[in-house]
């Protein structure tokens, strides 16, 4: 069995380097923090290695979950980068949310030296990573893809392939527009019901049952009530996400007017101190109006 490569140990990829190895595969793993490393090797008996190049070396898949464009291009072509050692019918999977330029341009590298590429951004949080449940839509050549999606399954309760190279990060620009939208409503009705001197608890056990119910709504509402805001998602990952699609919008000319407004409402959440805080914080901000 050939190893398989895990770049970024991340709230993400600690957890989803950890299901690959319960699923009995040799990973060999790299971080930009060593500490991140070595905690992960000390738990599971892995081996972790000081840079990509390394951990390429006698694998044949490598994932990444690293932070944007310029930390993808340095991992994959850069001086100590993944294809200075890959051998040609090696795939590596972007788990990293980025643009579909990116993905494009690092594609178009890799088959030069016969490796694959497929971009394979995720939904579903921190949450979905240590539970196993995450969504992965993914762009790339779809036999590559085929080879690959039965491991994309040991962290991922759906899997799709969405198209060539570049795909898989356009659907997952829809995605954040889609989530910008329904978190900054749900501040919005969290913060009338406060107003209104209704029982909010008992406004969301309501409301959830019906059309209004999202994964947004389950899994945030108590949190957002308690003021909490210490875990998730950041609003710093959800503005370069934003970002990202504002910029793809300008390029399709797609209408995302709510989207750019939710995106400035964050930049007033990173300027009260919140760039570490949980997306659902855009509660906060109506609260300190």
């Amino acid at each position: 069995m050939k190893n398989k490569g895990f770049i970024g140990l991340g709230v993400m990829g600690f957890p989803m380097a950890n299901h690959l190895h319960n699923g009995g595969h040799k990973v060999r793993v790299c971080n930009r923090s060593e500490e991140k490393s070595r905690k992960w090797a000390n738990l599971t008996g892995g081996n972790y290695f000081l840079t990509p190049k390394e951990v390429a070396e006698g694998c044949d898949v490598v994932f990444l979950c690293v932070g944007n464009d310029e930390d993808v291009r340095s991992v994959v072509t850069g001086e100590d980068g993944l294809l200075k050692s890959l051998k040609p019918d090696s795939i590596i999977v972007d788990h990293t949310t980025t643009s579909a330029t990116l993905a494009q341009e690092i594609s178009s590298k890799c088959l030069n030296q016969g490796i694959s590429f497929i971009d394979a951004p995720l939904s579903g949080g921190q949450i979905g990573a240590e539970s196993g449940k995450l969504t992965v839509m993914a762009g790339g050549d779809i036999n590559a893809f085929n080879k690959i999606e039965e491991l994309l399954g040991l962290y991922s309760k759906f899997v799709r392939h969405m198209g060539n190279s570049g795909a898989g990060q356009l659907t997952k620009m829809v995605n954040q527009i889609c989530i910008a939208s329904l978190i900054q409503g749900l501040a919005e009705g969290i913060n009338f019901s406060e107003k209104a001197g209704l029982d909010t608890k008992g406004v969301v056990e309501v409301i959830s049952k019906g059309a209004a119910q999202s994964w947004q709504m389950d899994n945030r509402w108590e949190t957002m009530l308690s003021g909490e805001y210490e875990h998730g998602f950041a609003v710093d990952w959800m503005r370069k996400d934003l970002g990202i699609a504002i910029k793809e919008a300008e390029n399709n000319r797609a209408n995302i007017d709510t989207t750019k407004t939710i995106d400035q409402y964050y930049q007033e959440v990173q300027a009260m101190g919140g760039s570490r805080w949980d997306t659902s914080s855009l509660l906060k901000r109506l609260q300190d109006d």
